[in-house]
This record gives C-alpha cells, sequence and structure tokens, in this order.
C-alpha cells in the first residue's frame, strides 16, 4: 500500500464496483481531490477512483487511461510491471470510469489542463514521490500537461501515443477577444443543443461502441467481452452525457497554450526524458504526427511497435514493455528491486 494514505482514500468505490471485472487488477481506493481555489473556482471536490498493485517500496510509476477509458485499459500490462519490481498506480481521470462525472455546471469545462492539475494533486498527495508517467492517447497528454506543471515530481514520461489536433493545425497564438468571444459562443450553443442525454445512453447500449472501438486495435475485439465492459459501463452512468458535453466544451477551447505543440515547447527546457510508443496500424492517431513531433523536438524519442493499432498496451502488452523498460532502465538507471525482476 502507498505511505500515509489519507482517510478519505479507503471509501468503497461507486457508482459500480470495479473489483467484478473479468480481468481487474489492483486494489481499489477513493480519493477526494480538493481543487485548489482560485478566481474561477471555490471549494470544488470530486471523487476519484484509483488502483495500486506491487511493492510498497518500489519505483513508482502511474498509467493513465486514453478517452472513454478507466484504469482498468491497463489489465495486461500492470499486473506485468508490478512483477518487475514497480508499485503501480493508475487513477480515472475526471469524467471517466469510476471517477466522479463533473458537467460544466459542476465544475466547468474538462480539458487536459483539469486531468493534468488532477494527476499533479495525485501524485502529491496519493503517491507522495517522483514518479514515472505513462499515458495511453488522452493519458499521454493528460501525463504530459502533468509533467510541464510539475516537473519535479514526474522522472519520465511515455505517452502511448501523444494526440491533440494542433499538432497538425496549431491553434493561432494570438487570437482577438471577439474572436475568442464568438467561438465560445457559438461552441457553447452547439454543444447544448446536441441532446446527449439521450444520444450516449442509446450508443452505450448498442453495438456501436464496439464498432468504434475496433476502430483502435488491428484485432478482433468481438470476442473481448471485458474491453466493451470497460468502455460501456462509463457511458452508462446517468451523468455520461454532462461530462462528455464538458469535454467537448474544453477541448474545444482550450487556450493554444494547453495545447500539446506549446508543452512541448516549455518541456524541452526541463531536459525531462520523454518517449513516444506508437502502433504502427494506429487509425486514430496516424504515426506522420509521431514522427512530426521527433522532427520538431528531436529530444524526444520514439519507438514503432508493429501490427498494433491505438491502443498497443492492450494489444501487444510483450512488445509495448519490450520497448518500455530497457527505456527506462537506460534514461533512470535499472531502479527496479533486482529481487523481484522477472522476464517478458
Amino acid at each position: 500500500m502507498p505511505r500515509a494514505v489519507s482517510a478519505n482514500a479507503l471509501q468503497p468505490a461507486e457508482p459500480w464496483c470495479p473489483e467484478a471485472e473479468t480481468s481487474a487488477w489492483g486494489h481499489h481506493h477513493e480519493w477526494t481531490w480538493r481543487r485548489q481555489p482560485s478566481r474561477r473556482n471555490q471549494n470544488q471536490q470530486w471523487t476519484c477512483h484509483w488502483r495500486v498493485l506491487g511493492p510498497s517500496h518500489g519505483p513508482a510509476l502511474v498509467l493513465l487511461h486514453g478517452f472513454g477509458a478507466s484504469s482498468g485499459h491497463w489489465r495486461r500490462i500492470a499486473p506485468k510491471l508490478a512483477a518487475q519490481g514497480w508499485q503501480v498506480f493508475s487513477l480515472d481521470l475526471l469524467g471517466f470510469g469510476a471517477s466522479e462525472q463533473s458537467g460544466i455546471r459542476q465544475g466547468g469545462p474538462l480539458d487536459n489542463r483539469i486531468w493534468g492539475q488532477q494527476t499533479a494533486a495525485f501524485l502529491q498527495e496519493i503517491v507522495q514521490r517522483p514518479a514515472v508517467l505513462v499515458g495511453n492517447s488522452l493519458g499521454g497528454l493528460s501525463a504530459l500537461t502533468t509533467a510541464v506543471l510539475t516537473p519535479d515530481l514526474v522522472r519520465a514520461l511515455v505517452a502511448a501515443p501523444l494526440p491533440d489536433p494542433a499538432l497538425l493545425q496549431p491553434v493561432p497564438r494570438r487570437r482577438s477577444p471577439w474572436r475568442r468571444r464568438w467561438q465560445r459562443g457559438w461552441l457553447s450553443l452547439i454543444v447544448q443543443l446536441i441532446p446527449l442525454q439521450w444520444i450516449v445512453p442509446v450508443i452505450a447500449r448498442s453495438k456501436l461502441i464496439r464498432l468504434g472501438l475496433q476502430g483502435a486495435y488491428t484485432c478482433s475485439i468481438t470476442n473481448d467481452l471485458d474491453l466493451q465492459q470497460l468502455i460501456c459501463r462509463p457511458a452508462r452512468r446517468p451523468t455520461a452525457a454532462r461530462a462528455l458535453r464538458a469535454m467537448t466544451l474544453g477541448m474545444g477551447l482550450r487556450p493554444s497554450g494547453a495545447t500539446a505543440p506549446a508543452l512541448l515547447e516549455q518541456l524541452a527546457t526541463t531536459q525531462l526524458p520523454m518517449l513516444m510508443l506508437w502502433g504502427r496500424n494506429d487509425r486514430f492517431v496516424p504515426l506522420s504526427v509521431g514522427q512530426k513531433v521527433v522532427d520538431q523536438h528531436p529530444w524526444v524519442e520514439l519507438k514503432v511497435l508493429n501490427h498494433c493499432g491505438h491502443c498497443s498496451h492492450d494489444e501487444d502488452p510483450n512488445q509495448f514493455l519490450n520497448a518500455l523498460l530497457p527505456w527506462l532502465d537506460r534514461n533512470l538507471g535499472n531502479s527496479r528491486p533486482a529481487g523481484d525482476v522477472q522476464q517478458i
């Protein structure tokens, strides 16, 4: 167990029991994140679900899931990392999994700045020491944001892969006030007019989620019922629609400083090791995006995983770890307990 865990971290998970998953891993807990008050937020707090597995004396590694997923999506990676001597944590980002699904009225728009702040607070309050961050897709962008916010709490950063539309079409650094108001107005109107409270439950109970999820994999997921439930369960919660609305508005209205190109420029000054793991057959975020990042930032390393799509950590965990672990050893030194190391 992590050291000095606060009492509110040990409450039972709601609204469903993640331990009931077919491939459940780790010890499940809840943590109340009390966001630091500012001019825009006062006394905001949210319930967040997290897991931990592995020796308490091992170096810390935090896994961050992608869009629509949860900590359960690391089902094939976390036990293997724990067997290698890491103490593995995984956090359900706000709006996903079993964490609270706040809406615009409850907490404002959701974007990678919020998830970065959540992860930074998780490192400070629960992990309580610097950790390696490994994120899939949106989790990779959130990990990058965390590393920029609190570089002293991040030992190394891995994005598998790194998605952001701004990597293809950068957001203008300066937009006139009238243009910002106009963009906020029309996007807010569209987001409010779309009846997500009806659309999301229908999609969550149909085959459309499985069809969309299949696009993230090169192998067939037809018989992987556990994977399908990992994605469907959070979408069936009554608060899912409001969280999706908050995400759509938040990600659509981010300032240029919160996009991946600007974050990468800031991270370059910290000399923090960064690796990108990219499925060669990724249909959601093509490999050309990763190659463009490396061309612009040669200090970032890129490893391509063959026969993998957008979720390489779940599709081919052995290939994923065989790329990840040597890179960690090379950049951090062999910090894993020698007695716990096993061959993958």
